[in-house]
C-alpha cells in the first residue's frame, strides 16, 4: 500500500463499496487512520459481522499479498514465525559428510535461507514486494496468552532475531488487521498497540445494502424481507446468532429455489441456511413459528423497518 493510497475517509468508503464491502463511517475512519498512522487495526465483534473480510478487502484494494495467520489454542511462536527444515538439513549433512566437508562449513550451509521455513509472521517481515502485504491475524482470542505476549514484540518493531542468522527487520511495515470474536478478553497491552473498532451486527438499511450489493440479481422486496427477518432473528438469544455470511447464503438459496418472497413454508424449509444448532432450530420453531403473532412480525415488518 503506497503512502498516499487513501487521500480521505470518503475515498475509503468509496473504495470499499466498489469492492462490495459496505462500511459505516466509523469503520472507514479507523481504516484510514490505521493506514496513515501505520498502526495495526484491532477489530472485535460477534462472529460473522465481516471482521475477517476487512483484511481480505484491504489486500485486494492495495493490490498486494494477503498473509493470513489463523489462530487456535496451542499456537506457538515456531508455528507462526519460522521453523528449520530438519529432514532437509539432515539429508544435506549426510551429503556434505560424504564429501568430507568440515563441521563449520556444514553448519554455515544448513542454517541458510534454503533451509528456513517461513511461517506467516516471518513472511510478512521479509516480504520483498514493492507494496507491503496485509497481515491478517485472525481470531487472536483463540490463541493462548503466551502467544499473545509474543505478538507484542512483533507488532511493536516488526523485527525478529533468529539465533543462527541474526536480526531480520521488515523493509516496510505491513498493514496488520487483528480480529477477535471476544471468546475471551485480549490483554490491554496488545490492544494499546492497535487502533480499535467494534463491528456491530448491521442495521436493517445496511444489511439490505449488503444483500443488494453482493447479490444484484435479487428482487428489491425479497432483499428487504431477508434483511428484516435477519434483524428480527438476532433479537432471540440463540446459541449462535446468524451473521452476514448466513444472510448471503440464505438469499442465494432463495434465488436458487426461485422464490420471490418469504412465507411460512420457505422459511421452515431453509432454516438450515440461517441456524446451525439443532437446539436453536427447535427453539425457533417452538417459540417463534408456533406463535402466530411473532410469525407475522417476522414476515410482515418490512414496511416498518424500511
Amino acid at each position: 500500500m503506497s503512502e498516499a493510497y487513501f487521500d480521505s475517509i470518503e475515498q475509503v468508503e468509496e473504495e470499499l463499496a466498489k469492492a462490495h464491502y459496505i462500511a459505516d463511517r466509523a469503520l472507514a475512519t479507523v481504516i484510514f487512520l490505521a493506514h496513515r498512522l501505520q498502526k495495526p487495526l484491532f477489530l472485535e465483534g460477534e462472529p460473522g459481522v465481516g471482521k475477517t473480510e476487512v483484511g481480505i478487502i484491504m489486500a485486494k484494494l492495495s493490490d498486494t499479498d494477503l498473509i493470513r495467520l489463523q489462530c487456535y489454542e496451542g499456537l506457538d511462536a515456531s508455528t507462526a514465525l519460522y521453523e528449520w527444515n530438519y529432514p532437509k538439513q539432515l539429508l544435506h549433512i549426510r551429503l556434505e559428510e560424504q564429501e568430507r566437508k568440515g563441521k563449520d562449513e556444514i553448519e554455515r550451509r544448513i542454517y541458510g535461507p534454503d533451509f528456513l521455513i517461513k511461517r506467516p509472521l516471518l513472511q510478512a517481515i521479509l516480504s520483498s514486494n514493492e507494496r507491503p502485504p496485509v497481515l491478517l491475524i485472525d481470531e487472536v482470542d483463540r490463541s493462548d496468552e503466551e502467544f499473545e505476549a509474543f505478538l507484542l514484540e512483533i507488532l511493536s518493531d516488526f523485527q525478529i532475531t533468529i539465533p543462527e542468522i541474526g536480526t531480520l527487520k521488515a523493509r516496510k511495515r505491513p498493514m496488520v488487521v487483528v480480529t477477535s470474536n471476544r471468546t475471551r478478553d485480549v490483554h490491554d497491552a496488545l490492544k494499546r498497540r492497535c487502533l480499535y473498532h467494534w463491528i456491530e451486527y448491521p442495521s436493517f438499511e445496511k444489511e439490505y445494502r449488503i444483500v443488494a450489493t453482493r447479490i444484484p440479481q435479487i428482487e428489491e422486496h425479497l432483499a428487504k424481507q431477508v434483511a428484516h427477518f435477519m434483524r428480527q432473528i438476532r433479537t432471540v438469544d440463540f446459541l449462535k446468532k446468524p451473521g452476514i455470511s448466513e444472510t448471503l447464503d440464505w438469499a442465494n438459496a432463495l434465488i436458487t429455489m426461485e422464490k420471490k418472497h418469504l412465507d411460512e413454508q420457505v422459511v421452515s424449509e431453509t432454516l438450515g441456511c440461517i441456524l446451525k444448532y439443532q437446539d436453536d432450530i427447535k427453539r425457533f420453531k417452538e417459540e417463534i413459528w408456533g406463535d402466530s403473532g411473532r410469525r407475522r412480525e417476522f414476515l410482515e415488518g418490512v414496511e416498518r423497518d424500511g
